[in-house]
């Protein structure tokens, strides 16, 4: 039987000028699995995501991430001039049709929103379309980073369980905050400390 590699990280550093964000960051992301990282902000977790997706270059240290790769930014970076489908079209080209678009929108509490500019959306309905662009590219694996921020309660329940559903069986690493976030979606946590930038622990909620 063949396994699939996941996303190995070894022993990974990474500083801005004299300030050292990650010393030594070793993990194996095991693939088909969602990891949570969490810690106080400015701990590295953002940092983390952009060297692994190869977006900021390392100090030092070996990244493996398969490929292709997709990802939910702090920022949502949408072009707020094209309407809906033209900014999923980015990422996904000639793959779906309006129809199935417009049934994926539906399914977020966007109903009738394909053909609106970015720029006429709110924050919320911003984000879910971010959030939806990412889940319909294709992906070998998806890093979101804080992708529920700026959803009210109900909207947030309906697009997580929209989430769960599309990421079963993917390779996800997820940034959050959220206690609730991470035992909704996590096979594991990992938690990053400002005191030392390393990994300082983590649990699989499989045992």
């Amino acid at each position: 039987m063949i396994i699939e590699m996941g996303v190995i990280v070894s022993d990974l550093k990474k500083s801005y000028g004299s300030n050292v964000v990650l010393n030594g960051f070793s993990h194996e992301f095991t693939n088909g699995k969602v990891t949570a990282v969490v810690g106080q902000s400015g701990c590295g977790k953002s940092t983390l995501l952009a060297v692994i997706m190869g977006i900021l270059p390392l100090d030092s240290g070996i990244v493996q991430c398969p490929k292709p790769i997709s990802a939910v930014f702090q920022e949502n970076r949408l072009c707020d001039n094209l309407t809906v489908s033209a900014n999923i079209r980015l990422v996904t080209g000639k793959k779906y049709g309006e129809r199935e678009i417009a049934a994926q929108l539906s399914q977020i509490g966007l109903n009738g929103c394909e053909n609106k500019a970015v720029r006429e959306l709110s924050g919320g309905m911003k984000r879910r379309v971010a959030l939806l662009r990412a889940l319909m590219a294709d992906f070998e694996v998806l890093f979101l980073d804080e992708p529920f921020k700026g959803l009210d309660n109900d909207t947030k329940k309906l697009v997580m369980e929209y989430c769960k559903g599309k990421i079963a069986g993917k390779t996800v690493i997820f940034v959050t905050h959220d206690d609730c976030e991470c035992e909704f979606f996590s096979d594991e946590v990992i938690e990053l400390r400002i005191e030392d930038a390393r990994i300082a622990d983590y649990k699989d909620q499989d045992t």
